[in-house]
């Protein structure tokens, strides 16, 4: 009896979860987090401005990931010692957004492992604009609840 091919996929990266599992970077999306602010320009990192950033990432990865299930890792913010402007006081998040897609084993042990995949897309932040791969990920990224937030689906 032989065993089954596997199929092999074609990633950019893998990652290592916490939980053991491992995932793979299907398509990465870097942007600069303030891209819209440039010197001169009225607005500032604030809380208002931060949730704008994150409900446009979200949007967007929703329209475009419309089998998927998106989830946000709540990102880091600082609080620099600045003054408050019109719209409460400085809150800065990393300074790259990333949106990425990502593809392991089925969730469901009852699917076949060579038609189905689970799949998750997931929005971060991280200081630089690097890949992450395997364990050196952002530990956040890192502990995301792949069971609870990925979904099967047939390739």
């Amino acid at each position: 009896m032989h065993d089954r091919p596997r199929a092999r996929t074609m990633s950019l990266a893998r990652v290592v979860l916490c939980s053991g599992r491992s995932v793979d970077l299907a398509e990465l999306r870097l942007s600069s987090t303030y891209r819209g602010m440039t010197e001169g320009h009225p607005g500032y990192p604030c809380r208002p401005v931060n949730e704008m950033v994150i409900k446009g990432l979200l949007s967007t990865a929703e329209r475009t990931s419309f089998a998927t299930p998106v989830h946000l890792v709540p990102p880091p913010r600082e609080y620099p010692d600045q003054y408050a402007g019109a719209f409460g006081p400085v809150e800065v998040l990393p300074s790259v957004a990333c949106v990425g897609s990502f593809r392991s084993t089925a969730l469901d042990p009852s699917h076949d492992p060579i038609l189905y995949r689970s799949a998750l897309t997931v929005i971060w932040f991280q200081q630089s604009a690097w890949v992450p791969s395997e364990c050196d990920a952002e530990g956040a990224l890192r502990e995301v609840d792949w069971e609870g937030l990925a979904r099967d689906c047939e390739l």
